[in-house]
C-alpha cells in the first residue's frame, strides 16, 4: 500500500503550503480533490505543518457544497450554469462566452494566492484555473479519472507540469509529448468505502433473509441505462438464488419491475433477494459483504470494485465509438481481474454461467480478487497526493 510521504523540502521550509484545487460538476471530479486535501492534511499534522487549500469552481455545482463540508475556502468563477444547458453544444458555447472573464478572474486569484501547486481534476470550471496556473508559472497537476481524456482536461493538460491518470489504458491514448509527464496513480476511493464491516451489513440493510452459508452477489446498476442489466438479472434469479444471496441496486426509477419479479419468486428463494433503488451509508458494509459484483462497467464503479479486490462480471452495451468503458473492461479481463459480457454476449444464459463459475469456485474468486486488487490501485489517494506534494516542494 502506498503511503503519503511529505518531501523534506516542505518539512525544512516550515511555512504553510498553499494548494488550489479545481474540479467539479460531479462526484468523479470532486472525489480526487477531496482525497488529496484529506491525505495531505493528515500527513502534514504529523510534521507540524499547515496545508492551506483553496477550491475554485462553479457556484451552483456540487463542488461548492463539498468544499464547505471539507472546510476549504471556496471561490466561484463565472462558468457555472453550463451543465444545465439543453445539449453539449449549448454548454460549450456558454462556456466559451464566459471564458475571457473566467480566465481573468482565475489569473487574478492565482496571482493573489500564489499557490505552491494547482490541482485540476476536470469539469468546465477547471479550465480557466489550469490556464491561469500556466500564465502565472505555477506548478500544475491534472488528474484524469476516465479512460478517454475529457474535454476540460485535454485543454489544461497542454500546460501541465504533471499528468496523473486513473487507468492504465489512458497512457496509450495520450499524445506522445505528454507521456513523459504522465503517471498512473489510479482513482481515489470515495471516502469511507475501504472501511466496510461485512458482519454489520445484513442488519444495516435490514436483510433478514440473508443466508450466511451462501456467497453474496452485489448487482449495481442504479441509472436509467441499467434497464437491460436489471432485465438480465431478474431473468436468472430463480436459478441464481439456489446458490447465492443477491442484493440488487436497481435504480429508483427502475425499481418497479424488479420488485414485481421478486414477488414472483418461489417462497423459499425470495428472502435471499433484496432490491433497492439506491444504497446510502450502508455501501461500504455491502461491498465488504459481497463476494462477487455485477456492474455496467462505469469507470468509477469498476475502479472501486478493483481497488477493493472484488471479482466482477461487467455487462456492457454494444460497442460504440470511443467507448471508454469497453476499453477499461477489456483491460481488466485481459489480466484476469474481471469477466466481460458485451452486446449480444450479454444473455441470461451467459450471465448465469459466468456467475456460477465464480460462486461455486472459491479458488477462482480468490485469484480474480488478487488480480483486481493489483490493478485497482487501492493506494491511489496517497499516490496522487505524493505527486501533488512533489510539485509543491519544487515550486519556485
Amino acid at each position: 500500500m502506498t503511503h503519503v510521504v511529505v518531501p523534506q523540502a516542505l518539512i525544512d521550509r516550515r511555512s504553510p503550503v498553499r494548494l488550489i484545487v479545481s474540479g467539479g460538476g460531479g462526484g468523479d471530479h470532486t472525489f480526487p480533490a477531496v482525497a488529496v486535501v484529506r491525505a495531505a492534511r493528515t500527513a502534514f499534522r504529523h510534521h507540524g505543518l499547515e496545508l492551506q487549500p483553496f477550491w475554485v469552481g462553479a457556484e451552483r455545482d456540487v463542488e461548492a457544497k463539498v468544499a464547505a463540508e471539507e472546510g476549504v475556502p471556496f471561490t466561484a468563477i463565472p462558468t457555472g450554469g453550463t451543465r444545465r444547458a439543453r445539449n453539449r453544444l449549448c454548454r460549450v458555447s456558454a462556456a466559451v462566452g464566459r471564458a475571457p472573464m473566467a480566465v481573468t478572474e482565475a489569473v487574478n486569484l492565482v496571482r493573489g494566492i500564489r499557490p505552491d501547486a494547482v490541482l485540476c481534476t476536470g469539469g468546465y470550471a477547471s479550465v480557466p484555473v489550469g490556464l491561469a496556473a500556466r500564465f502565472c508559472h505555477r506548478p500544475l497537476l491534472v488528474h484524469e479519472q476516465g479512460v478517454r481524456v475529457g474535454l476540460a482536461n485535454r485543454i489544461t493538460m497542454r500546460g501541465a507540469s504533471r499528468v496523473a491518470l486513473g487507468t492504465e489504458p489512458t497512457m496509450d491514448l495520450l499524445p506522445e509529448r505528454l507521456r513523459g509527464r504522465a503517471v498512473v496513480t489510479g482513482n481515489p476511493l470515495r471516502p469511507g468505502l475501504a472501511g466496510g464491516d461485512a458482519g454489520s451489513a445484513p442488519a444495516r440493510l435490514r436483510w433478514d433473509g440473508w443466508t450466511p452459508s451462501l456467497p453474496t452477489v452485489y448487482v449495481t446498476g442504479g441509472a436509467i441505462g441499467a434497464r437491460r442489466l436489471n432485465e438480465l438479472v431478474t431473468a436468472i434469479l430463480p436459478e441464481l438464488l439456489r446458490y447465492a444471496n443477491v442484493f440488487h441496486q436497481a435504480g429508483a426509477e427502475l425499481l418497479g419491475p424488479v420488485l414485481a419479479a421478486a414477488e414472483a419468486l418461489p417462497p423459499e428463494l425470495r428472502p435471499r433477494y433484496l432490491a433497492r433503488g439506491f444504497v446510502g451509508e450502508e455501501l461500504a458494509d455491502l461491498l465488504a459483504l459481497a463476494d462477487v459484483a455485477v456492474s455496467r462497467g462505469g469507470c468509477r464503479t469498476v475502479g472501486e470494485l478493483t481497488a477493493l479486490g472484488k471479482p466482477s462480471v461487467l455487462v456492457l452495451p454494444a460497442r460504440a465509438p470511443g467507448d471508454e468503458r469497453r476499453r477499461h473492461a477489456e483491460h481488466l479481463a485481459a489480466h484476469g481481474a474481471a469477466r466481460v459480457l458485451a452486446g449480444d454476449e450479454a444473455t441470461p444464459a451467459r450471465l448465469v454461467r459466468e456467475l456460477a463459475l465464480l460462486l461455486t469456485d472459491p479458488l477462482r474468486r480468490s485469484e480474480m480478487s488478487a488480480m483486481a486488487r493489483r490493478l485497482g490501485r487501492p493506494g491511489a489517494a496517497a499516490a496522487l497526493t505524493n505527486e501533488v506534494l512533489a510539485l509543491c516542494a519544487a515550486a519556485p
